[in-house]
């Protein structure tokens, strides 16, 4: 479906047109509809499929036909972290160039000039606010924030956020807005965390799963089974004398990320690490530089796994297994962004055996094993010593590659 068939306000569509859009993706093909017939809204789709522009197209659409001059904040847009609310603020500055509307993004980790603008955006009636939950509370606290004429609250990768322990901030935000607002939630994964929320706090709601819980299909998913001792090296076989213009490698945690960029560093790799011991402005470079090709390989915990907005990404690394079956999706998804295809290499040690084969598991599909290069030496088996019914073998085989090398 074209963006032009779903009768979005002119302003709107100018912008679509300005920034190339004329596709809409399935769930904004399923999405844009429902927001527009007032209907609340749970959604479930994998990263990368366009969920943000799902809601922003049909909620500013909405604000633009309202003849109302609102003096309170209209929109609340809740995510899990800064990088996600910095992204979401950027993708509806770009949207809604031509309309007069503006946002204003709210999260943590900035200066106390920050936080003042922040403050004056949220008493002045900025009609559109993004916000982290923690930050928002600190806020709250002051007194000044009024959502009593909210008409949309959007709770974006609200699995995540549950994960990170933000229900009950959510749960004190969700009591000051507006009961009359239209609830949206959009989401990666569907738990039964997310199923018990949204009866809490949507009415008549409407669902769209699309997907769920699976990589893109354009996504190839390879792995090896290495020792820790060989992972570095292998990084460097699969990257030297390729033309890989943007990796990006998770691990995770803080500690680990260090070292592996310290390891790359030293290897004459241009590397560069993001975790939360950064600061806010040093974060933004990172990103900024990553995504201009400045920096060739990005080394981050998964802090950035649903925060990082970059369709070149040609090759993730997960330096470990993820310790969540779904947080591999998200890994995964960093990759094959806006109809492209991608590769997603996780190195295996011996004791992450049945914790990959989990994952297989939850993705429905035996992910190939590859052969190391063969100066690395052997690595350990792949082996599973507990499976779940439905597989036949217990060993898979290793073989292939990751490609030639760039002569």
């Amino acid at each position: 479906m074209k963006f032009s068939e779903l009768q979005l306000h002119p302003s709107l569509m100018e912008g679509l047109d300005a920034m190339g859009f004329e596709q809409a993706t399935p769930i904004q093909e399923q999405a844009i509809p429902a927001v527009l017939r007032k209907k609340d809204l749970i959604a479930c789709a994998q990263t990368g499929t366009g969920k943000t522009a799902a809601f922003i197209l049909p909620v500013v659409h909405t604000l633009l036909n309202n003849n109302d001059l609102p003096t309170k904040p209209q929109v609340l847009i809740l995510v899990p972290t800064r990088e996600l609310a910095i992204q979401i603020d950027q993708q509806i500055e770009g949207l809604a160039y031509f309309t007069g509307i503006s946002s204003v993004a709210v999260y943590g980790g900035g200066s106390g000039t920050d936080y003042a603008n922040e403050k004056k955006a949220l008493q002045s009636g900025a009609p559109i606010v993004v916000a982290t939950p923690g930050r928002l509370i600190a806020h709250l606290n002051m007194g000044y924030v009024d959502f009593s004429d909210l008409k949309f609250l959007v709770l974006d990768e609200a699995d995540r956020m549950l994960d990170m322990g933000f229900l009950p901030d959510i749960q004190r935000i969700i009591a000051v807005t507006n009961s009359n607002r239209q609830t949206l939630m959009f989401s990666a994964t569907m738990p039964d965390a997310i199923r018990k929320l949204a009866r809490q706090i949507l009415k008549q709601f409407e669902e769209i799963n699309l997907a769920v819980s699976k990589p893109a299909e354009n996504v190839l998913q390879a792995a090896y089974m290495t020792f820790e001792n060989q992972k570095i090296p292998l990084i460097q076989q699969l990257i030297e004398g390729r033309d890989i213009p943007l990796v990006l490698i998770f691990s995770a945690t803080k500690k680990s990320v260090k070292e592996i960029e310290q390891h790359l560093l030293k290897k004459k790799m241009n590397a560069k690490a993001i975790h939360s011991d950064l600061t806010q402005e040093e974060r933004g470079k990172v990103l900024r530089d990553f995504k201009h090709r400045e920096i060739q390989i990005l080394v981050a915990t998964d802090i950035v796994s649903r925060g990082i907005d970059i369709d070149d990404i040609s090759l993730v690394i997960n330096y470990n297994v993820p310790g969540d079956a779904e947080d591999y999706v998200h890994r995964v998804g960093r990759t094959a962004r806006a109809e492209k295809t991608g590769v997603a290499l996780t190195f295996i040690s011996e004791d992450e055996i049945y914790k990959f084969n989990r994952i297989e598991e939850f993705i429905d599909m035996e992910v190939r094993k590859l052969q190391l290069p063969a100066e690395l030496g052997q690595g350990p088996e792949y082996v599973v010593k507990k499976r779940k019914q439905g597989f036949s073998r217990n060993k898979f085989h290793r073989g292939g590659s990751f490609g030639p090398k760039r002569r």
